[in-house]
């Protein structure tokens, strides 16, 4: 490991440059560059999700922390590691303090590696709008985690209203598992669902992008009730026949029943993954998310989310005249809008 104390961002450069040399093989075969924009409180453990993830998708991690952006003066703090404790990856930590912090994207454009996508992923409260962030706007995949907001059923809301395909939820991998059992419980039957009805807590992102989900594909819009836990408890369904299907999930080991009117009881795998597989999961694909989009779009009430145009467009927006509101003046502009080349 390499660290650089008040640094500037072409020594960053130069040194992950030296690194990659030292390192070899290593370094071959990037697959993707994973921009990871966190908390500090957060850093550790995106830096343990984003191992989980290198070991499927190698890539060249670079990960920011950005401090109070109304210091005077701007400091970049970065340590560099090719080939150690954080797996076969590529990584670059950067701690941004003060304007520096605003423009992040001049220190990590020349840091990205060459003809390979670029994912961004927010592991902090997700930004109201995308296109006020530079990292997010080159990036050709987006995602962020509404269970980081402090309204995570609210923050569903803002996602459907600033979407553009390319992003995604870590809100909507949590629900793989609940998807393929429930897709798994209907390849035996061909009857219709009449009624769903979802137990989870009422802040739960899960549960709304479920329930969009399965009013999506069934075209039943599903009822929610409160569960006793902090996640989601099951999933009723009333069948077209009469019937009933019911997936209850058990909350300290791991696995859920599967209940079906006329049948024997089936217990199925429903464990909690960790972030690291989460994430992994949704950098399998770097296209556009079609299911996820038509869930979300189902949950909120947003239509033809899909039928957006993919291209995002940079909108400045000074975060530090909010903190410091005397710094603006009436007349001075508010945003400046730029086309991202």
């Amino acid at each position: 490991m390499i660290g650089l104390w008040d640094t500037t961002g072409i020594e960053v450069v130069k040194a992950l440059a030296n690194e990659r040399r030292s390192a070899g093989g290593l370094t071959s075969g990037l697959a993707l560059t994973l921009v990871a924009v966190v908390d500090e409180r957060q850093v550790r453990e995106a830096e343990a999700a984003a191992t989980i993830a290198a070991s499927a998708h190698p890539c060249r991690l670079l990960i920011i922390v950005r401090a109070d952006v109304t210091q005077q003066r701007s400091r970049l703090d970065a340590e560099i590691v090719v080939g150690g404790r954080l797996g076969p990856c590529e990584a670059v930590v950067m701690r941004m303090q003060g304007r520096l912090a605003l423009h992040a994207e001049s220190v990590v454009m020349p840091l990205l590696a060459p003809d390979v996508p670029v994912v961004t992923w927010w592991q902090c409260t997700p930004p109201e709008r995308i296109a006020y962030d530079p990292l997010g706007v080159v990036a050709d995949r987006r995602i962020t985690d509404s269970a980081q907001a402090p309204d995570p059923v609210d923050a569903l809301r803002i996602r459907a209203e600033d979407y553009v395909p390319g992003d995604t939820d870590l809100a909507w991998s949590r629900i793989t598992p609940w998807r393929t059992l429930l897709a798994g419980a209907f390849d035996a039957t061909r009857v219709g669902v009449r009624a769903v009805e979802i137990i989870a807590p009422d802040l739960d992102p899960t549960a709304p992008l479920l329930g969009g989900w399965l009013e999506a594909r069934l075209g039943v819009h599903p009822t929610r009730k409160p569960g006793s836990g902090k996640i989601m408890e099951a999933v009723n369904l009333e069948l077209a026949d009469g019937s009933s299907m019911n997936l209850i999930r058990d909350l300290n080991a791991g696995i859920a029943t599967l209940q079906r009117t006329g049948q024997p009881d089936r217990i199925l795998p429903l464990s909690r993954r960790p972030l690291g597989e989460e994430l992994a999961e949704e950098l399998r694909r770097l296209d556009p998310d079609q299911p996820y989009a038509a869930a979300l779009a189902a949950a909120t009430g947003k239509q033809h989310l899909d039928e957006r145009g993919a291209p995002r467009v940079h909108i400045w927006k000074d975060p530090a005249l909010a903190e410091r509101p005397e710094a603006a003046t009436p007349s001075s502009p508010s945003s400046l809008e730029s086309v991202a080349s």
